[in-house]
């Protein structure tokens, strides 16, 4: 029986979290624990249509969750992390500390 090699970190890496700007959206969520969607558009440097549209694929993938409602006169839109969406940006910030590891062990073995 051959022994099969450990996959490459890359096949871990979820695709709905790992593209460019839902990782950030996950991110900012994480940290904030609840953020504002005129913050996270300000922040990540989206339009409203855009951020939109990922958060859509969040919300899907029960990821996120958003929030309706008004702060005085104002609609706004708050979203938060689920117990799923933050294992997933934690499954997603193990795979990709082991791909940086497995880049700099590669690199420290051609310096040697």
């Amino acid at each position: 029986m051959t022994e099969q090699p450990d996959p490459h970190p890359v096949t871990g890496l979820d695709d709905v979290v790992h593209q460019r700007v839902r990782l950030g959206i996950l991110t900012v969520a994480h940290q904030a624990r609840r953020v504002e969607f005129g913050f996270l558009r300000t922040a990540l440097a989206l339009t409203a249509g855009n951020l939109s549209q990922h958060l859509t694929v969040l919300e899907k993938a029960g990821l996120v969750e958003v929030e309706k409602g008004y702060e005085g006169r104002r609609a706004r839109t708050w979203l938060s992390l689920t117990p799923a969406g933050d294992r997933a940006l934690r499954d997603e910030v193990t795979q990709l500390k082991r791909l940086i590891q497995q880049i700099e062990q590669a690199s420290s073995q051609e310096d040697a």
